[in-house]
């Protein structure tokens, strides 16, 4: 049988070819690590492969998540401590205004500094982060407090989720008015006043005290891998509106009727702003005020300047455990990240390892793979080298 040189060189290249495709198929293996190049060559492992991917995918969303929402928990753990500290050193500087002294200088200082620290908390409750306002709950691009420069009116501004227009709520702190007449109290008694309006002037959308209700029940609960997404209640609650750092009522206290007609402990919410750090000092400043102002009477008493600030200090312990409570519950939440963050660690290595089981390729063999490839196909090519040198009638019989 007389065989062509055509008939040669057609075999020739199509197994030239495949020797080819088998040194690239080689080579992918050792560049990708992978020991399939399709589903079709192995069916059930890209399918566990692919449900493994999905699952690092997740994992990996949820370290770059939580990185952001630790030092969002930071910032709020620092605001949180630095009102703890101010509102400490207020009742050191009660107690020292609490003594008998007749001088009316060192009061006056003293009622300087403790309107500064006023103010001082209201700068914590505006900390922000990267662009956003950390204590302003779901709304993070409003600055949530202002305070009057007297002390005496503190403003909460706040945008509910689903609508344009803000909320402006304004507590103003002064004596409380006096119920029966024909029966006044022993002692001036201070508290907040609470009003609410639009920021466009149209109507409100319910009562003042139900709407800072309703701002302070706010959560942001996240999946970042702590909790499961099934049951929203475990996840980690991001959010810490600024009212609830100043009542020390979490999201969950205010759900469960903390502040409203159901309290437990049959107490509204203005009870307990007038227990808040901002109240307390902002007492004592107006009580000094009023003491100061009757500097030219000559039988001035003491003895109401020296109740109110006696109740403001005993206040001033029970708050000061309250806000600690509130810093704790911050320190406690960024510990549990800390916790995830390494859980999910952990699982990132668990699931490289597992893609590797299952749809990686045995580097070594790999190798070993390439290279004979590789040797397979310079022989080809000597080989297509002494063809291409026969002469274009050459055939065998």
């Amino acid at each position: 049988m007389r065989v062509t040189n055509t008939a040669t060189y057609r075999n020739f290249t199509t197994g030239a070819n495949n020797v080819h495709a088998r040194l690239i198929k080689s080579y992918n293996k050792v560049s990708s690590g992978e020991a399939y190049e399709s589903a079709a060559d192995s069916p059930l492992s890209y399918y566990n492969s692919r449900k493994i991917d999905s699952q690092y995918q997740d994992v990996i969303t949820k370290q770059a998540l939580i990185k952001d929402v630790q030092n969002r928990i930071y910032q709020q753990e620092l605001g949180a401590r630095d009102i703890q500290s101010i509102l400490s050193k207020a009742k050191d500087q009660v107690i020292y205004a609490n003594t008998d002294t007749t001088n009316d200088t060192p009061l006056l200082s003293l009622r300087d500094d403790l309107l500064q620290k006023q103010h001082e908390i209201v700068d914590a409750l505006n900390a922000q982060y990267q662009n956003f306002y950390v204590f302003g709950g779901n709304d993070i691009s409003t600055p949530p407090f202002s305070l009057s420069g007297d002390g005496k009116t503190l403003t909460f501004t706040h945008t509910f989720p689903g609508e344009e227009k803000a909320t402006i709520f304004e507590m103003t702190l002064g004596e409380k008015p006096v119920a029966d007449p024909n029966n006044p109290p022993e002692h001036t008694e201070y508290g907040y006043t609470l009003t609410a309006k639009s920021s466009d002037g149209s109507p409100l959308n319910g009562y003042p005290k139900e709407l800072l209700l309703k701002a302070m029940k706010e959560q942001g609960r996240i999946d970042i891998g702590y909790g499961s997404i099934r049951d929203h209640d475990t996840l980690l609650d991001t959010f810490t509106g600024g009212i609830n750092v100043l009542t020390g009522l979490t999201s969950d206290a205010v759900r469960g009727g903390a502040g409203g007609p159901n309290d437990p402990d049959d107490k509204s919410i203005i009870d307990y702003l007038n227990e808040s750090p901002l109240a307390l000092i902002g007492r004592s400043v107006q009580a000094i005020d009023k003491y100061v102002e009757t500097a030219g009477d000559t039988g001035r008493d003491r003895s109401e300047l020296n109740h109110l600030l006696s109740a403001t200090i005993t206040d001033m312990v029970t708050t000061e455990h309250r806000v600690s409570a509130v810093y704790s519950d911050l320190g406690n939440k960024y510990r549990l990240l800390d916790d995830t963050a390494d859980k999910l660690s952990l699982e990132k290595n668990n699931l490289t390892q597992q893609y590797t089981d299952v749809w990686g390729a045995d580097p070594y063999e790999s190798i070993v793979e390439m290279y004979n490839s590789q040797q397979a196909y310079n022989a080809a090519l000597k080989v297509g080298t002494n063809l291409m040198s026969s002469s274009l009638f050459d055939f065998m019989s």
